[in-house]
């Protein structure tokens, strides 16, 4: 194929010619790069697309100035009012009763202390189903499944007929010391006290009003084949694995790796009650944060349970082998170089075809957000471009290889808006990096929040004054990605890309000195926006000045417009380890930190009570006939 028709086939199917450097300059994709993107589209060079199902897009499809923007929901009273919440990851609470992990009935206790506070919602990590064979795959953001949830959330000791024993209990007891979550220790112990519950309850024996046989076998209709398959490769994959061909399915004989074949459909016949088993796993997992989020509900948060959506999947987890052919197989997400990763990143995830994701009344897009929103008030979408373009990686290919491809946008726009309004959930989009400069205002007249941090909010004067901040927006100090304001303040995230080889050392010795800048910036914003800064604030600052630091901090997002403000759980038990370390896998312990202090002793915590006393000051639940005035007009300009 001629130069000029591979790029005309490229163009039509939604790759760019273009993508970024990290000295902000385009760099040309390659024609090996449109080719092997072009397969990965399931497209011919002939340009035939290799499914009849695949709808190509024109050359020139229309932009949404063109068109009507459907607009998510947004409930009555945010026009009324601003609000505040906490967030955290559910799986670093610790507890006197959980099992050496965050739980549901941690999240309801949460809920509970938040409604006292004032708070009107809790942000999570994702829920999304991990691979229980290999629990050490623990990140919630490359799941096995965003459809399904997380059984290891389930808090055993609250289902009906639990029983413990003096031996578990000296296992729990160890879990529940350990600084880091064991997930294999955890799994061990929930799967084997589940399995018993789970014999008991087929003779009968173990049922009340809250989980009603009745209830479960709707839960079973509901789910139909999704549900079944989720459950059979969950059982498959604690198969393979006791026969050391790993938990994910690109590891297993050929003739496990397709759902419908003859050897699958033998073993599921032979094995029709452990996944009867694994169906019932989400089922618990599916009460016990309904009732979690009616907890939520009741003690007041006007917005409820937030959650997250992970922007892809694992490569060989139950979703794509369960639907393959909505999956591209041949490329995964990541992201273009850039100063902070000078190579590019691959994030190995799995996304959805272009031509698939929207496609149908019941598409995979329009399923993965109803699979959260049923029990949230909001989502965030990780990764919000995704909804117009995704960088796709080739197999075999380094991340600099890579291009970006366009998705349907307007098409998802419209299902979000949909979906959001059939479940009253309002709708968060992270959009941060790289990202097309028309997208925050396209989204927001989606009224879709933008998702905005402390740190990233400075132009080339400095720290952006509150009243700069967006109406449709959250915002808060940090996320999992980050340290917490005192480790920002002692640059500690420098220092970590450095001693895991992220980050070269000149780069580093840069990094450091534009944080010195900061710091100074820092400082002279909160002067301008009239709020104190503590005294002796260097560098070297000690515990109690970072602390008053990041009340100051807290105090200055929670007086921008922004409609929702999180305040971190970490900032507020005074963390000193990271969440999650980017570019880093086995030289640190990502989604395994737990919180150093224990849920029953957060109410007492000092810090936490200074910093939401600061949130009840600045953003009051009744607000005056005059504020509540203004920000109508505010709200109506903005659409």
């Amino acid at each position: 194929m001629r130069s000029a028709e591979l790029d005309k086939l490229a163009r039509r199917y939604g790759i760019s010619p273009t993508r970024p450097s990290p000295d902000d300059l385009e760099v040309a994709i390659s024609a090996d790069t449109k080719r092997k993107l072009l397969s990965a589209l399931e497209v011919g060079l002939s340009g035939t697309a290799h499914r009849e199902s695949f709808a190509p897009r024109p050359e020139r499809e229309p932009g949404l100035a063109d068109k009507a923007i459907p607009k998510s929901f947004l409930p009555d009273f945010l026009f009324k009012t601003r609000v505040w919440g906490i967030s955290l990851q559910l799986y670093e609470l610790r507890s006197a009763r959980n099992w050496g992990i965050g739980d549901f009935e941690d999240l309801s206790d949460v809920a509970d202390l938040a409604g006292k506070l004032g708070a009107d919602f809790v942000g999570l990590n994702p829920l999304h189903a991990p691979f229980l064979a290999d629990p050490g795959r623990c990140s919630p953001y490359e799941p096995s499944s965003r459809q399904h949830l997380n059984p290891l959330y389930i808090a055993v000791d609250r289902l009906p007929g639990f029983a413990s024993s003096a031996e578990l209990e000296r296992r729990l007891e160890r879990l529940r010391r350990s600084d880091l979550v064991d997930y294999a220790g955890v799994a061990r112990a929930k799967l084997g006290a589940l399995r018993d519950l789970w014999r008991a309850w087929l003779q009968g024996g173990v049922a009340d009003e809250t989980y009603d046989p009745v209830d479960f076998d709707a839960f079973v209709a509901q789910g139909g084949d999704n549900l079944r398959r989720h459950a059979l490769f969950e059982c498959l994959s604690l198969s393979m694995v006791e026969r050391g061909r790993g938990a994910g399915w690109h590891g297993w004989p050929v003739d496990f790796r397709r759902f419908d074949s003859a050897a699958v459909a033998e073993f599921e016949h032979g094995h029709a009650d452990e996944v009867r088993f694994h169906i019932w796993l989400q089922w618990l997992a599916h009460r016990q944060l309904l009732r979690a989020a009616d907890r939520a509900r009741h003690a007041g948060l006007r917005i409820g349970l937030y959650l997250d959506l992970a922007v892809g999947e694992a490569v060989d987890g139950s979703a794509t082998w369960s639907e393959p052919d909505v999956y591209i197989s041949k490329a995964t997400i990541g992201s273009p170089p850039d100063p902070f990763a000078i190579e590019g990143q691959d994030w190995h995830l799995a996304g959805y075809l272009p031509s698939a994701i929207a496609a149908g009344d019941s598409s995979p897009f329009r399923r993965m957000v109803s699979a959260a929103m049923r029990y949230a008030g909001a989502i965030r979408i990780d990764h919000a471009p995704a909804l117009r373009r995704l960088f796709l990686v080739p197999l075999g290919s380094r991340p600099d290889g890579g291009a970006y491809v366009s998705y349907p946008e307007h098409r998802l726009l419209q299902i979000l808006a949909e979906t959001s309004a059939e479940h009253r959930c309002l709708v968060i989009g992270e959009a941060l990096g790289m990202i097309p400069p028309d997208l925050p205002d396209e989204l927001a007249a989606a009224q879709i929040l933008s998702y905005r941090i402390l740190s990233y909010e400075q132009d080339g004067k400095g720290f952006r004054p509150p009243d700069a901040y967006p109406v449709f927006g959250l915002t808060c100090i940090s996320t999992h990605d980050h340290q917490t304001l005192a480790g920002w303040w002692r640059s500690a995230d420098i220092q970590d890309r450095r001693d895991h080889g992220i980050v070269p050392p000149d780069l580093t010795a840069k990094h450091l000195e534009y944080r010195r800048r900061e710091r100074r910036n820092l400082k002279a914003a909160l002067r301008a926006a009239g709020i104190e800064v503590p005294a002796r604030l260097s560098a070297r600052a000690s515990r109690e000045t970072l602390r008053e630091l990041t009340v100051s901090a807290y105090r200055f997002i929670a007086r921008t417009p922004s409609l929702l403000v999180a305040v971190r759980l970490a900032d507020l038990t005074d963390e000193k380890r990271p969440t999650n370390i980017p570019g880093t896998n086995s030289s640190y312990p990502n989604w395994k930190p737990k919180l150093s202090v224990f849920l029953q002793g957060l109410a007492s915590n000092s810090l936490l009570d200074r910093i939401t006393t600061a949130m009840r000051e600045e953003r009051p639940r009744i607000q005056s006939a005059r504020e509540r005035s203004a920000r109508r007009r505010i709200l109506d300009i903005h659409g």
